[in-house]
C-alpha cells in the first residue's frame, strides 16, 4: 500500500485532475494481490460452474422426464455462474471502497483530492470498467465451454437473443459492481457492506417471493437481482421486465447508491 500513498502526496504546484486520481485508484486495484485473487474466483467460478452443470446435464440427459426436457434451456444453464460471479464481484467492489476506511488510507486520499466527488467517480471508473473487461470475455467463455459440454443439446451463439444474454451477463456484472461501489461508501465496513449488498441481492428478493402472488407482481420485478438477470435471461413470462428494461432499472439501483455514497463522503468526516 506504500506505492499508492505515495501518489496521493502531491509534489507542490502540481494540481488534482482526473487522470491522475484515476491513476491513483488503478495503482490502488491492481498493487492488490486479493483483488486480482477475487477476480479470478469471480471468473473462474463463472466458467466453471457453467461447466459443471453442463456436464452434468449432458451425462443425466436420458433421465429427465418429458417436462424437464421440453423447457430445457441450454444457454442459461451456461450462463449458471452469473450467480456466484456476482457475489465475488459485490464483496470485490464493496472492500475497494471500505479497505480504504480500515486502514485509514482514505484521510490521505481526501487530503489530496479534498473536493471528494472525483475519488468516488474515480474508483467506480476504474472498478467497473475492471468488471466489464473481464466479465463479458468470461461470459462468452462460460457460454462455450458449457455448449461444448452439452453435444447435441446445445444452441449456437448465432440463436435468437443468445448473444445479448451473455454479453448482458457481462453487463449485469458491470452494474452489480457499481452498486457494491455506492453501498461501501454508504456503509464505510466491510461487513456491514457486503452484508448490506447480499442482503440487497438476495435476501430482499427471496422475503419479497414469500408476500401474496397479488403484491409480488409489482414488488418482484423491480428488485435489483430479478430486474438485472432478465437481461441475460431468455424465458420471461407477464411479472418479468423487457430485457434491456430490467438492466436499467438495476442500473437504476446503482446509481441511486452511488449518489447516496456521494452525499454521505461528502458529509461525513473521513
Amino acid at each position: 500500500m506504500s506505492a499508492a500513498v505515495a501518489t496521493l502526496t502531491a509534489p507542490e504546484g502540481v494540481q488534482v485532475s482526473v487522470p491522475r486520481v484515476l491513476r491513483s485508484e488503478w495503482l490502488k486495484f491492481r498493487t492488490l494481490r486479493s483483488s486480482w485473487i477475487t477476480l479470478f474466483l469471480a471468473i473462474g467460478g463463472m466458467i466453471g460452474i457453467s461447466a459443471l452443470i453442463c456436464w452434468a446435464s449432458d451425462n443425466r440427459w436420458t433421465h429427465m422426464d418429458p417436462i424437464e426436457r421440453a423447457t430445457f434451456d441450454p444457454m442459461m444453464h451456461s450462463l449458471v455462474g452469473v450467480n456466484l460471479a456476482q457475489l465475488a464481484v459485490g464483496v470485490l467492489g464493496v472492500l475497494f471502497v471500505t479497505g480504504e476506511y480500515g486502514t485509514g488510507m482514505i484521510k490521505a486520499t481526501l487530503g489530496a483530492v479534498p473536493s471528494r466527488l472525483p475519488v468516488l467517480l474515480a474508483k467506480l471508473s476504474v472498478f467497473v470498467t475492471v468488471i466489464l473487461v473481464t466479465a463479458i470475455p468470461g461470459a462468452f467463455g462460460a457460454f462455450f465451454v458449457g455448449q461444448k459440454l452439452l453435444g447435441v443439446h446445445s444452441t449456437t451463439i448465432g440463436a435468437h437473443d443468445v448473444l445479448r444474454c451473455v454479453i448482458g451477463a457481462g453487463l449485469y456484472l458491470g452494474a452489480v459492481g457499481g452498486l457494491a461501489v455506492g453501498i461501501g461508501f454508504i456503509i464505510r465496513n466491510t461487513a456491514g457492506g457486503i452484508a448490506a449488498l447480499f442482503g440487497l441481492l438476495l435476501v430482499v428478493d427471496g422475503l419479497a417471493h414469500a408476500l401474496p402472488e397479488s403484491w409480488q407482481r409489482w414488488i418482484v420485478p423491480y428488485l435489483p437481482s430479478e430486474a438485472g438477470s432478465s437481461v441475460f435471461s431468455l424465458a420471461r413470462d407477464q411479472n418479468t421486465l423487457a430485457a434491456w428494461t430490467g438492466l436499467g432499472v438495476l442500473c437504476a439501483w446503482a446509481a441511486a447508491s452511488l449518489i447516496l455514497g456521494w452525499w454521505t463522503l461528502a458529509r461525513r468526516d473521513a
